[in-house]
């Protein structure tokens, strides 16, 4: 799918064309470059100021430009699995993820206040339901496919990790981790500390959680197939975070619990910053930024 394809917002005076994610193995950006585009990104989110197309400072991460997870969203079908080490595999929901919003993901979206940005944005569902409200949002993953998905769907999408430089940072009004990416990294602590830096001050975070009680940390691939010759993306930190421990990591890190509740069998935890404008958090941990997140 063409790097150059582009999307347009529903409504507001936001509303207009962007390119999709570049190469940034082919279009490295400078010292310059970042300099530059980083005075323009602190304006955004806001009426008017568009993102632009991504830069990346890191790699793009081991599994992004894997076969499977690219040929799934582009087909808008599995089959798609996250695979241990092990050989335990995670069915991953792709037919969902690339059709509209859902009775559950509209539940959700009711919950978002303000300017939102969707991290790990996959297909870009939730972006483009929100743009179609009229919405400031911003969806961000580190998969092109995914990225060209959003933005045909009527989104604002850069392919960008969570861990790297983003617009608007600190002024977000609520930052969405679903479908499981609140894994993103395999570090939950470094994760809602990263998260805590985007968002405002009293800012909101909704997270999906995993439907057990477990607090997991893998080195996981993504495969198309259960047979263990198939191709496969190289091996990434992920995490599985339920509930109750998804809660314990939020206390640690001063946040405040707003919510739980579960609608069909997704559950929820509604997150609030309790960082103070005049705080700063503290940077992400360093594994943690290379591995940034995975497909969704």
């Amino acid at each position: 799918m063409s790097g150059d394809a582009g999307g347009r917002t529903g409504n507001g005076a936001g509303a207009g064309r962007i390119r999709t994610a570049v190469d940034e193995s082919v279009h490295p950006a400078t010292d310059v470059e970042w300099r530059a585009r980083a005075a323009r990104e602190a304006e955004w989110p806001a009426a008017g100021r568009l993102p632009e197309a991504p830069f990346s400072l890191a790699p793009p991460a081991p599994w992004a430009a894997s076969d499977p997870y690219a040929a799934a969203l582009r087909a808008g079908h599995g089959p798609l699995f996250l695979r241990r080490a092990d050989g335990w595999l995670l069915p991953l929901d792709v037919e969902r993820w690339c059709a509209v919003a859902d009775p559950v993901d509209l539940e959700v979206l009711d919950r978002c206040e303000g300017a939102v940005l969707d991290v790990g944005c996959g297909p870009g569902r939730l972006v483009a339901e929100l743009a179609a409200r009229g919405r400031t949002v911003l969806g961000i993953d580190v998969s092109e496919a995914a990225v060209d998905r959003t933005v045909r769907s009527g989104g604002h999408s850069l392919r960008r990790s969570v861990f790297e430089p983003l617009p608007g940072e600190g002024r977000w009004d609520t930052v969405l981790l679903m479908d499981g990416n609140v894994g993103i990294g395999g570090d939950p602590r470094a994760l809602l500390t990263r998260v805590a830096a985007l968002l405002a001050p009293g800012g909101l975070l909704i997270a999906e959680t995993a439907r057990v009680d477990i607090d997991e940390r893998a080195q996981v691939q993504l495969v198309g197939v259960t047979d263990g010759h198939a191709p496969s993306g190289s091996p990434f930190p992920w995490a599985r975070i339920g509930t109750r421990a998804l809660l314990r990591h939020a206390a640690r890190g001063g946040w405040r619990t707003a919510a739980q509740w579960t609608s069909g069998d997704r559950p929820f935890v509604a997150l609030r910053s309790e960082r103070s404008a005049s705080s700063s958090a503290e940077p992400p941990n360093s594994t943690a930024v290379m591995s940034s997140q995975r497909a969704r």
